[in-house]
């Protein structure tokens, strides 16, 4: 099956109009009060930007899904351009808010969406952030008044170019970026409260730059110790770890001063070894007899690109769907990705079902707080 990148849509139809209404911002009652008496072209702002980000994507549009809300919050953006949307949903009456933002993310999010993307300025992005955290990947197309957060691209243009580096299968990195807002009442009067609010996981134009010797080479001993280090620097306590077959994930178990199979499953609760090469059956065991939630890291095979059936079936379909596809954690150095030359990387479970669960676009760590977002798909 291929690949399909699915994005998340969401548009603030207020973003940008307090500026041109002398607001200094578009957060607020007084700014839906006023927009109310505005025509739709009027309100136009965000929507065109939108649209001016997705026009590239028309190219690939048979790579694309899209998911959104209706109306003016992404369905007409979508709709003016000729693509095809699943709407999930409305907004309440009236002039849209915040609430309405919060909602449609928790949904897009549920419908299992692999980006949100978004047009509107650090409100929006502050409303995303209270949903979806630090751990879900957006992308913000500028739209708003204040634009002090890092998590918007610096054009809808240069928005577009970077999600059809990565529907395209280019490798495109994942960066924490702050999300940032002020205070738009002190704002009103010339004074700048600038906050910290929180950090989001945003796409970059891919670069092949950390990690290397001389020539540009990747050095994958090193990628592996730094993977190794990040991980488990946040291994959680009372969480267990099944540790695939590997030298990337042999690196783990170095970095934690325990023995490792290369060529099997070990594993690993709160820094002790809980079993050493276990098969199906034991990681089961494990998982019934352990509280709380268990991941499975897991590197990828140079070359072939597989994540799943090539020389770790004990990750069987049962152990996959008892630890959760959430809870997979892929790891693997940036020279296997660009190996692949844009192909996917691969899922053979010998679960067909399964196999198309586990498709779409997941997070790789590729070394030190260093993640890309890559496509993976089932055997055609």
């Amino acid at each position: 099956m291929k690949a399909v990148l699915h994005i998340g849509l969401i548009v603030n139809p207020l973003a940008g109009l307090g500026g041109s209404l002398g607001l200094k911002g578009s957060d607020g009652e007084i700014l839906r009060q006023r927009a109310a008496d505005l025509d739709a072209t009027a309100r136009s702002r965000a929507n065109d930007r939108m649209e001016r980000a997705l026009q590239p994507l028309l190219s690939v549009r048979e790579s694309l899904r899209f998911s959104t809300w209706a109306g003016d919050m992404g369905e007409r953006a979508l709709t003016d351009l000729g693509f095809s949307c699943d709407v999930m949903g409305t907004p309440g009456t009236g002039m849209t808010s915040g609430e309405d933002t919060r909602r449609a993310a928790r949904e897009l999010r549920h419908a299992g969406v692999d980006i949100i993307v978004f047009a509107g300025g650090d409100g929006t992005a502050r409303d995303l952030y209270d949903v979806l955290g630090d751990g879900f990947p957006v992308l913000g197309i500028p739209a708003g008044v204040k634009m002090h957060s890092a998590v918007f691209a610096v054009s809808p243009e240069a928005a577009g170019e970077l999600l059809l580096q990565l529907a395209s299968g280019g490798l495109v990195g994942l960066r924490a970026q702050e999300v940032r807002d002020i205070d738009e009442e002190a704002f009103r009067h010339d004074v700048v409260r600038s906050r910290f609010y929180g950090e989001m996981l945003v796409p970059g134009e891919g670069r092949f730059l950390q990690h290397t010797k001389v020539g540009g080479r990747e050095s994958q001993e090193l990628v592996a110790a730094e993977i190794a280090e990040w991980l488990v620097e946040r291994m959680e306590e009372g969480r267990t770890y099944l540790i695939g077959p590997g030298t990337t994930t042999a690196a783990i178990m170095e970095q934690l001063a325990l023995p490792n199979t290369l060529l099997g499953v070990d594993v690993v609760r709160d820094g002790q070894l809980l079993a050493s090469d276990a098969n199906e059956d034991t990681l089961l065991q494990v998982l019934q007899d352990m509280p709380g939630e268990a991941s499975i890291v897991v590197t990828v095979i140079g070359g072939q690109g597989h994540v799943f059936g090539r020389g770790n079936q004990q990750f069987s379909p049962t152990v996959i769907r008892r630890v959760g596809k959430e809870n997979i954690i892929l790891v693997a150095a940036k020279s296997k990705i660009t190996e692949l030359e844009g192909r996917p990387l691969l899922v053979d479970t010998n679960d067909p079902g399964l196999d198309i669960e586990l498709s779409g676009y997941h997070t790789i760590l590729t070394g030190y707080d260093d993640r890309i977002i890559y496509r993976v798909a089932t055997i055609d």
